[in-house]
């Protein structure tokens, strides 16, 4: 059976863990590399504010190659968009015809990811698409992920929540018009162990610092106003 070659688009956060240890588990497709967006300027995750030392120790414990799309600190959509194609034009000449992600319920945000790549030629995979998130984050730590709260909107959460481990209590006492998975962008995790990792990922917990920022033109902006606050917990390699 030829399987369809896969490149996943991968966050370092707990739904891009849980959705490629479901399209690892699927015989149709064959993951053969990742691809995570960097703010060029902190040399950080976009969105999440990881260091990129600590991403690729990440990728590096999942044996997959791992390529970075270095975007400036607040790109345009043209200049996003750009980024974007260079990368998917590359992968296409390469073989690949498949795109993966962990997205679970944003209508809008799989559209735009569909039409965008469908330009190309390529088809996307959205392994825990429309997946209930309650029984997401339940099955996420029931087969041994391990993942810390690393960004989180300031319109939910405080400067304490930063740099806490998810766990089941934790899960229990979310504000009931949070998102158990984060998914409007309430907050971002980094993912440190699990069953898809060779090793754990060692880290050291840093200072928590606030930053507010005008709303990004990209596809993947955390709120819908004009600006917004985010906490960060800064994580360091150890």
């Amino acid at each position: 059976m030829n399987k369809h070659k896969t490149y996943f688009n991968w966050s370092s956060g707990k739904d891009s863990a849980l959705a490629l240890y479901h399209i690892l588990q699927n015989e149709s497709y064959a993951v053969d590399e990742l691809i995570t967006t960097v703010n060029s300027h902190y040399n950080r995750v976009s969105m999440h504010g990881l260091r990129k030392e600590l991403l690729i120790a990440q990728t590096n414990a999942l044996n997959i190659p791992a390529s970075l799309i270095e975007l400036p600190e607040m790109p345009s959509m043209e200049v996003y968009e750009q980024k974007m194609l260079e990368t998917v034009s590359s992968l296409k000449e390469n073989g690949f015809t498949h795109s993966a992600f962990g997205d679970i319920f944003l209508e809008d945000l799989r559209t735009y990811r569909e039409s965008q790549l469908a330009k190309q030629g390529l088809k996307t995979v959205f392994p825990i698409w429309k997946r209930d998130t309650k029984t997401l984050i339940h099955e996420f730590l029931d087969l041994g992920f391990k993942t810390i709260i690393v960004c989180a909107n300031s319109k939910y959460f405080g400067e304490d929540f930063v740099g806490t481990v998810i766990d089941k209590n934790f899960i229990e006492n979310l504000p009931k018009d949070v998102d158990p998975c984060g998914e409007n962008g309430e907050f971002h995790t980094f993912c440190f162990d699990g069953p898809i990792f060779t090793n754990p990922i060692p880290f050291t917990i840093g200072e928590k610092v606030y930053r507010e920022y005008d709303n990004p033109n990209t596809d993947d902006s955390i709120c819908k106003s004009d600006t917004y606050g985010v906490w960060y917990c800064d994580l360091m390699p150890k």
